[in-house]
């Protein structure tokens, strides 16, 4: 039988088995937790610990001493007995500066755009609403689409990863998507796809459509100039990929309209005091990050054309800071590479799509020239 809850609601005993208090930790958290939630498994993050860390598409360069030590002076006086300003407003302020935008460009931030894919998504996610992405691409769509609610459709990309705009227009005219997600250049792919597929997409599209520029830094489009032409298009960024993944730093840009809406999902104190303090100062350094971009896509091609020249090996155009490569055997060359000391991503089983499939980010220099020794060790 229903009872009385908080403000009228009623509470509904999944089963009547008596008081949870003679039951196991097991037998509760089958009782209380969504059966879709058990059957999840954590996203896990591999210890890298006296590796050489390609796993995770990080910005491998540490910042100068001397920007080390204007961080530490900044730090050493953010009061962080206090709650940090709720507005982030130091933040926008550095944000709006870097990347020339209008007043009238709408800015959320959130805690990484992990937390902004999330924002994102509760905020369209009524009953019966779905979301739309391509297949494969990054995970945390369809987990975000699962935890709150609604139905995901992932839409096949073709064999060579492009972008299948037929099967997305039916997808679109067929279930409506409140939201549509498009990682502008695509992870775990590398590759950008076609714009004019995706101008397609926002003007067909019924709901929000969001372009997921994570990589932005290392790909040569940006549909961020294009926000006035589409009142359904919201561009999502990070500051991750660029030397600041620690700071835990994502942006949306929208118009206000939308970011209105955004930010009453958005929790009041989501940035916390350090990143507001550091963020601005590292966002100044513009030449320290551009030049950290050029030297990693100048890698980015070295490592490429070598995975090319390696017998068996297929390696995928990319506009990203990591390279796709198909190789012979995947869970053996990952297993070679971990005992020589190098961390990758092995993408074998996650899609049929990224069969026998390694993700490795761009390192330093001397980390790229350790991975090359130790891919051809392997042939």
């Amino acid at each position: 039988m229903s009872e009385p809850g908080p403000r009228g609601t009623l509470v509904t005993p999944t089963e009547d088995r008596g008081p949870m208090s003679t039951r196991s930790p097991a037998e509760v958290v089958a009782a209380v937790v969504r059966p879709e939630i058990r059957a999840l498994s954590a996203y896990a993050v591999a210890d890298a610990r006296g590796l050489i860390k390609l796993d995770a598409m990080e910005n491998p360069f540490t910042l100068p001493e001397a920007v080390r030590t204007k961080i530490a002076s900044i730090v050493r006086d953010v009061p962080i007995n206090r709650y940090p300003d709720g507005g982030a407003r130091a933040v926008k302020a550095a944000l709006r500066s870097t990347l020339s935008l209008p007043d009238s460009a709408g800015l959320v931030l959130g805690n990484g755009s992990d937390e902004l894919i999330q924002i994102l998504t509760l905020a369209v996610a009524r009953p019966g609403a779905t979301m739309l992405a391509p297949d494969p691409s990054f995970v945390m769509y369809r987990a975000n689409a699962l935890l709150a609610g609604m139905r995901f459709v992932g839409v096949p990309l073709t064999e060579r990863f492009a972008l299948d705009v037929e099967a997305m227009r039916a997808a679109i005219e067929r279930d409506r998507p409140a939201l549509i997600f498009l990682a502008y250049p695509n992870n775990p792919t590398g590759n950008l796809f076609a714009e004019e597929g995706i101008v397609d997409i926002l003007r067909r599209a019924p709901g929000l459509v969001v372009v997921d520029e994570a990589y932005y830094a290392f790909a040569e489009a940006s549909f961020l100039p294009r926000l006035g032409a589409f009142p359904n298009l919201v561009v999502l960024r990070t500051v991750s990929k660029i030397g600041m993944a620690g700071l835990r730093l994502g942006y949306a840009v929208a118009a206000p309209e939308w970011t209105k809406e955004l930010d009453k999902v958005r929790a009041p104190y989501n940035l916390n005091a350090l990143t507001q303090a550091v963020a601005p100062l590292l966002l100044a350094e513009r030449e320290l990050l551009a030049g950290q971009a050029a030297t990693l896509k100048a890698e980015r091609a070295r490592l490429h054309a070598v995975l090319t020249a390696l017998p068996g090996v297929e390696a995928f155009r990319t506009q990203t800071n990591f390279v796709l490569a198909r190789v012979p055997d995947a869970p053996r060359w990952f297993d070679a590479l971990r005992q020589a000391g190098i961390l990758v991503k092995n993408l074998h089983g996650w899609h049929r799509l990224l069969e026998h499939c390694l993700r490795i980010t761009v390192g330093t220099p001397a980390e790229n020239d350790a991975l090359v020794a130790a891919l051809k060790s392997l042939c």
